[in-house]
């Protein structure tokens, strides 16, 4: 893989993040990023990005599943040594390559951003990361008085999601706000 991918203008979309080297010919443990494990059979060219930004394009010689963990396996890292070099990247795919969602879905990265307001047209603030605790998804806002909100997820609660317009309208219930 070479050329457009490489370029730090085209959005890419993190799959797995390597933590560590497992055994003796190059391995690597990395968590996975994606509800979407599935997306790494028939993978073959992964663009690593490092702490510092660099964009490495890697082909995927093999991978498996190890609890909720994935094993990878890059062509031409077949030692501990050369693994390690790996440590602490982000394994991406281009942004265009992403899994197709329904219509009511989205990825975590589309809501960072958006603008959150109240059903009443009050701004509670941005999108700053969803977080993800035993199941459930909660929009962790961020607001002009730089105080944290977190706001669950749901169908009841963020009642309108427009990703083009970066933008979640939100019926709150009483109090929610206040936490």
């Amino acid at each position: 893989m070479s050329g457009p991918e490489l370029d730090s203008s085209v959005p890419l979309i993190a799959v797995a993040k390597t933590v560590r080297t497992r055994g003796l010919r190059g391995e690597l443990v990395a968590d996975l990023l994606t509800d979407f494990p599935e997306r790494f059979d028939g993978l073959e060219q992964v663009i690593a990005v490092g702490p510092n930004g660099e964009r490495l394009p890697l082909e995927l010689e093999n991978h498996w599943f190890q609890e909720k963990r994935i094993i990878l396996k890059f062509a031409g890292y077949d030692s501990i040594d050369q693994a390690k070099q790996l440590i602490g990247f982000e394994v991406t795919v281009p942004e265009d390559d992403c899994v197709e969602l329904e219509e009511d879905e989205f990825f975590d990265w589309e809501l960072e951003g958006c603008l959150v307001k109240t059903m009443d047209g009050t701004e509670v603030g941005r999108v700053q990361e969803v977080m993800r605790t035993g199941g459930v998804a909660l929009l962790v806002i961020k607001g002009a008085d730089d105080r944290e909100v977190l706001v669950p997820l749901a169908e009841d609660i963020c009642v309108e999601i427009d990703i083009a317009a970066q933008h979640i309208r939100i019926d709150p219930p009483e109090g929610l706000l206040e936490m």
